[in-house]
């Protein structure tokens, strides 16, 4: 199969990248750079116009680009570096599809589960409303973006992704490693985990499964609070996790990003679920241990 790929050289990206090679597809990349092809990938710039080409030939079109969300303290000018980088690509992408000569059977679109808010412990289903504040008005206008393609859509609402080599368990590493980890803010902040074999596992299923559309929550069924997914990464570390970092050094070293770390969402998989997918990974400590060894 034919597949165009936006932000393959992200983090569940490159991932996504080698399953489908490896299950024999043919990829087209999009990339910002002008790169050498290699073997089953075949890289196209933004602005050229075999993109226009790509989509043309392209049965599933997946769309993973992005700034990442904790790359840096949100300035004015990171929020706006987020918000283009997400809302323009999936423009340019959404233009070529209803442009195009043959309309591929699906884009698949990335979003994140923070389109919910800061929602304390209510259980949160793809039907559950959204919330008000950056990253939320982001996410909306991201999946409003991509719902205008003229073909099948589902849009893929991410939770933590957890895998080595990139995504949040890179950044939590180090102070426990060193010793001094432990839960952010009250710890009671729900997070919404999911191993990076399981998002790339649903992707290739929304590939697969012509009756896959629509809006998923991409999580584990099994959600933690913050003070038991410190406890249990301490315990597979071998560390303690009895440090916590109060709310208000979070807000003064991260500003409005520390609300992504002190709010949280329960999210579970309801559509996911009914859809046939079967997780690979649904515990925590197993998932980390096998993650991180």
């Amino acid at each position: 199969m034919k597949i165009l790929l936006a932000g393959g050289t992200g983090f569940v990206g490159k991932a996504l990248t080698e399953e489908l090679i490896q299950s024999g597809h043919e990829l087209f990349i999009i990339s910002r750079t002008k790169r050498e092809n290699v073997k089953s990938i075949n890289y196209i710039e933004w602005d050229s116009k075999d993109l226009m080409n790509a989509v043309n030939n392209a049965e599933i079109v997946i769309n993973l680009a992005g700034e990442p969300i904790a790359a840096k303290r949100w300035t004015s000018e990171q929020k706006d570096l987020l918000y283009k980088s997400r809302i323009e690509t999936t423009k340019l992408l959404v233009n070529a599809i209803n442009s195009s000569n043959k309309k591929p059977k699906k884009l698949i679109n990335a979003s994140a589960i923070g389109i919910y808010g800061n929602r304390d412990s209510e259980k949160l289903t793809e039907e559950s409303s959204n919330g008000s504040d950056f990253l939320v008005k982001l996410c909306k206008d991201w999946e409003s973006e991509a719902k205008n393609a003229k073909t099948n859509v589902v849009i893929l609402r991410i939770g933590i992704v957890l895998g080595i080599g990139g995504g949040a368990l890179q950044k939590m590493l180090p102070p426990f490693k060193m010793f001094i980890g432990g839960p952010l803010g009250s710890g009671s902040q729900w997070m919404s985990w999911i191993s990076l074999h399981d998002v790339v596992g649903i992707i290739k299923y929304s590939i697969e499964n012509n009756n896959v559309t629509g809006i998923l929550n991409v999580a584990s069924p099994n959600p933690v609070t913050n003070k038991e997914f410190s406890n249990i990464l301490g315990k597979v570390l071998n560390r303690p996790s009895f440090a916590p970092v109060p709310a208000f050094a979070l807000k003064l070293l991260l500003g409005e990003m520390s609300d992504v770390l002190l709010g949280g969402q329960k999210a579970m998989p309801e559509r996911v679920i009914q859809l046939g997918y079967k997780f690979r990974h649904t515990e925590l400590e197993d998932t980390l241990r096998k993650t991180i060894s």
